[in-house]
Order: structure tokens, then sequence, then C-alpha cells
């Protein structure tokens, strides 16, 4: 698929004949070129499909009494910034609207644009407004009461209108209550009112026209990715697995595996926050297909540390190395010591941090794995299309209005999708808002934290700051429930010399103080007395004491160097009393220098203090994040 993402636009085509959105040079079904429009970038439109469809109706319904327009057709859906879920809904190739969850009302809205007026101002029982007496430019104009000539239909200041003006039409939201708004002093806002003649409409269409427009494009992507793999494995003398998570884009990764290989091993991991659905398609997908597979099982570890590093978060992802990392390292190193090629679902329009990724990546945490990522620049209509095409089984879960599937509470996931957690399965939905409940009583925050979905970020984005301003929310936490330090003394100069750092950490889940002597053995020379519970850590540029109670009081040459030395004796402490025992530093030690016994334990003959298990310590990572 190309994509033209200047001035923040990527253009599509679509095909006004078969009424669909199309992939390749021209339309595999009739051999058009097709018709260019755009949508905001990045671009990473997908169907609209199951109950997505009637949630997009039912907006148009309840707004102009009417869904005429766009019942029978091909939609499709393209996800843009937004509080929350914002959407734009693409139908007879225009941008129609957008469908955004306010988090303030929990509940979906419509925002219509200029094509999606033009489309339904024929048919629309209601929300219409005719405006007279208004001249100049119109777009973005707000009209007073007394220059609204008609008012159609019941609707609330902030729904959707369309505004007519002669045969003019666009557009516009209302200000006031329709019962109010020829009194009112501000009635409507025009958001635009530049109406296309003659605009193309659709043909019905479904998911038949879709694939029968894209097949030869589907086909050529597919062969591009089987011969990817190919020549990639040949050279090679590895076993070949398959990353299966249940969603989509491990599926078409499988597929255009299994084009390419044979006698394939599925690789999935039951993080213990599935949804049962997800469980139940992977172990029935894998029975009809008469397929092998390994689970990797996290069991109770998310619940087992969530009291000590509290709700994971989009920038505390403190669970995806407990509940999928460790899990997974573990099981590549019992059923592959030698190592595995793993073919993977990764693709760059997921995510900012996927936008480069290479047909062959690595990752630093899990070192007998190699990624294979053959649909890497592949769109979500382009993965769809490909499953349908194959007849692949799917997940259930993506026709409840599911635009992801992970673990069922992940913090990346949506309030809007969280809403139907709570609609298919109210005990997980209710476990866990109550503890979120519980989380933010104890730590003086308002209920907002949790019933808005603060929770999903220790540093709150500027989207969440205005809501928080607007509500007037306190969302600092006034009691603290994590690790938390005491500075006595920052850096500062000593009388003796050099510099100092006095401090006190109070880590709430404590083990023997004996890890901590191992925790820092990987820094430096130690010193360490259980009968007191004493460590003295010595290293290039100054020392460090360490303290059963917590106390860290550090000397230095420098005032970095003691700042220095501070940090990392703060983490060895966090690192040694909050361990997890996923065991990924364990499993990625270059040396067999690591060992979890009930903790992190070191063998100092062996360790070389290169700071690789440091490196891959999930506490560590999110040291400035612990204890927020």
């Amino acid at each position: 698929m190309a994509y033209n993402v200047a001035h923040g636009k990527t253009e599509m085509k679509w095909c006004d004949v078969c009424g669909t959105l199309i992939m390749g040079k021209t339309c595999s079904s009739c051999g058009s070129a097709g018709r260019s429009f755009e949508i905001n970038s990045p671009g990473d439109i997908r169907p609209c499909m199951g109950d997505s469809v009637e949630a997009v109706k039912g907006l148009f319904r309840d707004s102009f009494g009417t869904d005429g327009p766009i019942s029978g057709r091909m939609m499709f859906l393209n996800k843009i910034p937004g509080e929350d879920r914002t959407d734009e809904i693409i139908a007879h190739g225009e941008v129609i609207g957008i469908v955004r969850f306010d988090l303030r009302d929990n509940s979906l809205r419509l925002e219509l644009r200029q094509a999606g007026a033009d489309m339904f101002a024929g048919s629309a029982e209601k929300n219409l407004v005719d405006i007279r007496n208004v001249a100049g430019h119109l777009k973005g104009k707000v009209v007073s009461g007394e220059d609204v000539s008609e008012v159609r239909g019941d609707f609330s200041a902030g729904d959707p209108v369309i505004v007519r003006k002669g045969k003019k039409t666009g557009p516009g939201t209302a200000l006031a209550d329709s019962k109010d708004l020829r009194s009112s002093e501000r009635a409507v806002k025009i958001k635009n009112m530049d109406p296309v003649e003659n605009r193309p409409a659709s043909p019905p269409s479904g998911r038949d026209e879709f694939i029968r427009s894209n097949k030869e494009h589907l086909e050529n992507i597919e062969r591009n990715a089987v011969s990817d793999i190919r020549s990639f494995i040949s050279k090679k003398n590895t076993p070949v697995t398959v990353s299966f998570s249940g969603g989509k884009d491990s599926l078409a990764a499988f597929g255009v595996a299994s084009k390419a290989l044979k006698g394939l091993t599925l690789l999935f991991i039951d993080t213990g926050l599935e949804f049962p659905e997800t469980i139940e398609y992977v172990d029935r997908f894998v029975a009809e297909n008469g397929l092998k597979l390994l689970k990797a099982s996290a069991g109770n570890a998310f619940w087992d540390n969530v009291d000590t590093f509290g709700p994971p978060a989009k920038d505390f992802r403190w669970c995806c190395k407990v509940c999928k990392l460790g899990p997974i390292t573990e099981l590549i190193s019992s059923e592959f010591p030698n190592g595995t090629i793993t073919i993977e679902g990764n693709r760059m329009l997921e995510s900012f941090s996927r936008s480069d990724i290479g047909f062959v990546s690595k990752n630093p945490f899990v070192p007998n794995q190699t990624n294979l990522n053959p649909v890497r620049g592949w769109s979500a209509s382009e993965i769809w299309g490909y499953i349908w095409m194959r007849g692949l089984s799917y997940n259930p879960l993506y026709d409840k209005d599911f635009e992801r599937i992970g673990c069922y509470l992940c913090a990346s996931c949506l309030a809007s999708e969280w809403r139907n957690t709570g609609r298919l399965h109210g005990d997980i939905y209710s476990e866990w808002e109550d503890y979120l409940h519980k989380h933010a009583e104890a730590k003086g925050l308002p209920a907002e934290y949790a019933d808005m979905g603060f929770w999903r970020w220790k540093v709150l984005p500027p989207k969440m700051i205005q809501i928080a301003k607007e509500l007037d929310l306190d969302l600092k936490p006034n009691r603290t429930t994590g690790p938390a330090v005491k500075m006595m003394k920052g850096a500062s100069p000593c009388a003796a010399g050099g510099y100092s750092v006095e401090a006190v950490i109070d880590v709430p889940s404590k083990r023997d103080f004996s890890y901590v002597e191992d925790a820092l053995g990987i820094i430096g020379e130690v010193k360490y007395s259980p009968e007191f519970e004493i460590a003295l850590l010595k290293v290039k540029n100054g020392r460090s004491k360490l303290f059963g109670g917590g106390q860290i009081s550090v000397t230095a040459e420098t005032k970095k160097d003691a700042e220095m030395i501070f940090e990392r004796t703060a983490k060895a402490l966090i690192r040694a009393e909050m361990c997890t025992e996923c065991g990924i530093c364990a499993k990625g030690c270059p040396r067999k220098a690591v060992e979890i016994k009930g903790g992190f334990k070191v063998d100092r003959k062996k360790c070389n203090r290169c700071g690789k298990c440091e490196r891959s310590c999930m506490v560590v990572h999110y040291y400035d994040r612990i204890g927020q």
C-alpha cells in the first residue's frame, strides 16, 4: 500500500464501481484505477466489521433518523489522535464523519463531516437547521438564533446537525438545545459549508466485493512475504516457530508462514489476563489445523505483583516483563536451547516504536530468539483482506467492536473497549474496577482516577491534563504505596572533600537483606555484614553505604559521580527487595552468573559486571515510576 503523508494526510483509492477500498494499483474485479481520497495519517485504515457496523449506523440513526446512505455499504475506520477512541468513518470513498468516545459521559459520539452532510441531507428526518441572512465565509461561523429559520427534530447542545442555507448544506454542531435554538445568541456552529454536487455514491457492497477488488494485491503481498521467509530460512538450520497471540496480526503472519513452511510450531503466552474467548480460540485454531502449540504461562504473576507495583500504565508496563517476557524466555530456553527463529505479526503502523522495524529483529531480553516480521509493512485493511481471502478463522472478539485484543485490563486498551469488556465479562471487569478504586482510595485519589482511566498513565499526556483541569481534579497522590525516597541531603560538598548524598528509601516488599549484597555486587566491590545489615560498595570514583533500614550514604569525587553512585545503589536496593523472579536477567546473562533463588542471586566469580542483567530488569527500567 502506498502512503503519501505530506501535511498529515494519507492518500487512498476507492473503486466507485465496486463500492470499496482498493489497495493495489487497480481494482482486481473491474480493472478501475480508482478515485483518490485522503484520510489522516498514519492511515492504518481497517474495515468496519461486526458490532462496529451497528455502532456506526446507530450513531447516524440517533442523530438523523436514518442510516440509509450507509446501509448495506462497505465502511472503514481510521484511527486518529484523540482522548480515547477516535476513528474517521469512511464510506462511499469519503470521510463522512468521526466517531469519538467521550470519557466524561462514557458514550460514543458522532461528528459529521462535509461528505456526510452531503449524503444525509436528502434523507435526514431530524437534526436539521435552516439558516438565513448569513453572508460571507461560513466555515467555522457561529450563527445566532435570530438567523435560524427552521429547526427540525429534538436534539441537545453538542449534538451534530446538518445546516442548510438555500441549496447549500454543511455539517454543524448545536450550541443550544433544539427547543431553545431560535432564542439563543449562539445557536449553531457551522463546521463547513462547501457541498460537492453529484458526489459519487457507491453501490451495495461488503466483504466479498472487498476481497474480489483486492485479490491480486493481496496475493502479491503474500508472495513477497513468503519469499522473504524462505530466503532467510534457507540459510539457517534453526527451528522455526510462529508467535500466535490470538490477534489478527499474528494470524496473518501464520498465514504467510504456513505458505512458506510446513510443520510449524506455534508459541502462545497465557499471561493470566487473557480473554476467555482468546484462550478458547487459540485451542480451537490449533486443533482444527492440526498444529503443535507450546504455551508459556505466567500463572498468577500479575496479581502476585500488582500490590507492590500498582496498576501498570502506558509508560509503566511492568506487567509485560513479568507476564510475557519472563514466561516466553523460560519456554524458549527449555524448548529451544540452541535458539529459534520466530515469525511474528509486528507492524510498522501499530505504534511509533515499531515504525522503523525491519524484516529481521532481535529482542535483547530473549537471547535465543531471532524474529522475522513478514507483515511489517501491511495496513490493517491488508491484514483483514488477507485473513478473509485465505478463509482463516479469527478471534470472535473482533466482531464485538474491539480494534485490538490483548490482556483484558491492558493500560493500552481504550476506555471504549473496556466498556465492551464490562458488557461481555462482568466478573473480570468488576474485579479490576474494584482494585482500581481501592488503589485510588489508598493514595487519596478521586474516583475519577479509576472511572475515567487516569490510571493508564504515570505521567499524564496533555489531553488528560486538560480533562483533569476541566473537572477540577487533583490527581497528585497524597499517600505513597510504593517505594518512597526521602532525601536527607542532596549532592553537596563534603567537609572531608568531594561530594556526598544521604537518603532513606522505604521499600514495601522486603526479602532477606543478603539479596542486596548480590545486587550491589554487579556494580563494584562489596563488603557485607549480616549481623548489622550493612553493605559497603566501592567503585572507581566513590563509595556508598547501604543499611538494612533503607538508609543510603554516598561519597564521591564529583557531584555527578555522587548522583550516579546514589542512583545505582538505590536501584540495587529496590531491585533486590522487589524482584519479581521473572528470570529474564538469568536467561540473558552471557556468563550464566545469575540465578533466581527466591530472588536475584549472583555468582561473583563468573560475573564480569557487564550490566546486562541490570539493563534487563523491569524494576530498574521503571525505577523513576515505581511508587508514583
